[in-house]
């Protein structure tokens, strides 16, 4: 017997309304729902109006009196069913509205001829637009994939990304609210001013923190066309998005992008690199660029502290040993390096490239470069302490 039906809930000299209110109010407080005595009358006054006989008035009546919250509605469903149904399911019986459902995709669907009259069903009947955004499904694509109108999408979402960069201590001195071992004079005489000439209120200075330079090396060669489109707008978004970030193309030769890079309007940014970058879409000598690099940019200073990113699939035509013994030189200088290949999201990648293979003892970061979410994830890579 279920404790729903126990005989000792109720008092054997009750009527059969008022027995059945009280084992469903007891069922209730059972299911954690709270029910006074005064809800208890209430509910037996309104099946002595409705009757025991009609169910969909029993469960209303008990619903408008014995339920207080919307949470306490699947309880309510839980007790009707056992002292009421024995514990079958309700079925509220409802009439079945046809419903059309119509994928919406920003895009008006062609007028066709001939429908102009079939309106005597389908005016009954209600039309649901289902709207999806591309958002999500153009940040896990990959860049090779890409449409021409998905990346123009692109293009808007990228905007949005933001290269902070790790923070490195400075040697300028800031204010500082601490006791530190570099008094603040200027501060201390200023307050002492206000008290006759006592320095009783020191101030103190401490160093600051600034933002690391970030370097971006893109490789632009034939391997790399179907990223390199992609890759370059993630360039030009992180040198207009915030200072002391450099660019450079990785071919046959090397060529800095900064300066093409600052225009605020993105095709005439995009337009002025493709035409300074004379082997795009060439071959690859990793090893003889990242040399000229060292000697003319990187280890005289552009690379010391810097957090470097080389965005490359590491296929390389030159010689592996010059390319290993280049990036041990910028290793050594650098604060992290990171690289990104667009090739490793690919199931089964092993870096066994020559290019790469060599490169990799001398890499801080290897991560993915083949849609959004892993530039977003890059961002995130550069700005980590």
């Amino acid at each position: 017997m279920g404790w729903w039906k126990q005989p000792w809930l109720v008092p054997a000299e009750m009527s059969g309304a008022e027995r059945m209110a009280v084992a469903f109010a007891s069922t209730l407080r059972r299911l954690g729902v709270v029910v006074s005595t005064g809800n208890v009358i209430a509910f037996v006054d309104a099946l002595g109006c409705v009757g025991l006989e009609d169910r969909s008035g029993v469960y209303w009546s008990g619903r408008a009196t014995l339920v207080q919250r919307p949470e306490q509605h699947a309880a309510y469903e839980q007790a009707f069913a056992a002292v009421w149904l024995q514990r079958e399911l309700i079925r509220m019986t409802s009439e079945i509205e046809p419903v059309v459902l119509a994928l919406d995709d920003d895009e008006p669907p062609p007028d066709p001829e001939g429908e102009e009259d079939a309106e005597t069903e389908d005016d009954e009947r209600r039309t649901v637009s289902v709207r999806y955004s591309p958002t999500e499904v153009l940040r896990d694509k990959d860049f090779a994939r890409y449409t021409n109108r998905e990346f123009d999408e692109a293009r808007k979402l990228m905007a949005e990304l933001r290269l902070g960069g790790a923070l490195r201590r400075s040697h300028r001195l800031t204010r500082s609210r601490r006791r530190t071992r570099h008094p603040d004079l200027r501060r201390t005489v200023h307050k002492s001013l206000r008290l006759h000439g006592e320095p009783i209120h020191r101030a103190f200075l401490a160093p600051s923190h600034r933002p690391r330079r970030v370097v971006l090396l893109c490789d632009v060669s034939g391997s790399m066309e179907s990223y390199s489109r992609a890759l370059l707008r993630f360039l030009h978004v992180a040198v207009v998005g915030r200072g002391r970030v450099e660019a450079f193309a990785l071919g046959t030769r090397l060529t800095r992008l900064t300066r093409e890079l600052t225009s605020h309007d993105p095709d005439a940014a995009l337009a002025a690199a493709a035409a300074s970058v004379a082997d795009w879409s060439g071959g690859t000598r990793l090893g003889e660029v990242l040399r000229q690099f060292n000697d003319e940019w990187g280890i005289r200073g552009m690379a010391r502290g810097a957090v470097v990113v080389i965005l490359s699939d590491g296929w390389d035509r030159g010689d592996a040993a010059d390319l290993g013994l280049q990036m041990a030189r910028l290793h050594r200088v650098a604060h992290r390096v990171v690289w990104v290949n667009p090739l490793k999201v690919t199931a089964g990648y092993a870096p066994v490239a020559k290019g790469m293979a060599a490169a990799l003892p001398f890499v801080d970061e290897f991560i993915e470069g083949h849609s959004l979410a892993s530039l977003e994830t890059l961002a995130a890579v550069v700005a980590k302490p």
